[in-house]
């Protein structure tokens, strides 16, 4: 197999890097590159490309609006390339189409080069156009409530459904996700967990912490309208004082 593989970026050393990789790879025989979604729409259009890296954040024309442009029937294979995780999250399960987070490690993106040669070899192209229209599809119609989480854990994706969750936290650019007694982290930024989630099952308590409801034990009131919530698990946490009026709403009886 000598592939043919498009890399598009609107970051010169993000496309260096990517060349680095791939020029490590005995199936490439030729990288060309494109510095925003309109050079890619233009090559996709001309060249016969076996492989595409496209880049999901550019401006003007990002990288969806490139595979509406061409038409997912006539796209090759692509490796979307994102800088956030939110994009896995609403449509990773629907579509079996692979990504990398930035900043792309060696291991990760020879995961990804390796399920991409899978796909060259044994998926029919019109199963690979079904599976990029339910990506589109799932982008553009996000769902309104989280009711799993895709978790990557080396070669495989685990999914973990919310109502198992017991909390989750900030944790730099990641949020780790506290179920039972597993922990797992995710690049994604805490709004944009917080704004798929239940507002009836999980409640923001503080800028690094969302809790299950459900998982509430007791809490007591401390100073400054503060709060001191226990998890049914015995975990402790302290609540924002910015949150103390939702607090209230959410854990007062109604009557």
């Amino acid at each position: 197999m000598r592939l043919s593989v498009l890399v598009v970026d609107d970051e010169p050393l993000a496309r260096e890097g990517l060349k680095l990789l791939l020029g490590r790879q005995p199936q490439v025989e030729s990288v060309s590159e494109a510095r925003n979604g309109r050079e890619a729409i233009a090559q996709i259009r001309e060249h016969n490309l076996d492989l595409v890296f496209l880049d999901v954040q550019m401006p003007r024309t990002d990288g969806f609006a490139v595979v509406h442009a061409v038409g997912a029937e006539r796209m090759p294979p692509v490796i979307f390339v994102t800088a956030h995780d939110q994009y896995a999250i609403r449509a990773f399960e629907i579509a079996a189409i692979d990504y990398l987070l930035k900043p792309v490690t060696e291991e990760r993106f020879a995961l990804a080069f390796q399920r991409a040669i899978g796909r060259l070899q044994g998926t029919p192209h019109e199963d690979a156009t079904k599976q990029v229209l339910a990506m589109l599809g799932a982008i553009a119609n996000p769902p309104r409530q989280l009711e799993r989480f895709a978790v990557r854990l080396g070669e495989h994706t685990l999914f973990v459904p919310v109502d198992e969750v017991h909390w989750i936290e900030a944790f730099q650019n990641y949020i780790r996700i506290h179920a039972g007694t597993a922990t797992y982290l995710l690049h994604v930024p805490m709004n944009t967990i917080e704004s798929v989630l239940d507002s009836n099952r999980f409640l923001r308590i503080h800028r690094s912490h969302i809790v299950n409801l459900r998982c509430i034990a007791r809490l007591w009131s401390i100073a400054h309208g503060q709060y001191a919530i226990e998890l049914k698990s015995g975990q402790r946490l302290q609540s924002g004082r910015t949150y103390s009026e939702r607090i209230r709403r959410a854990l007062t009886n109604p009557f």
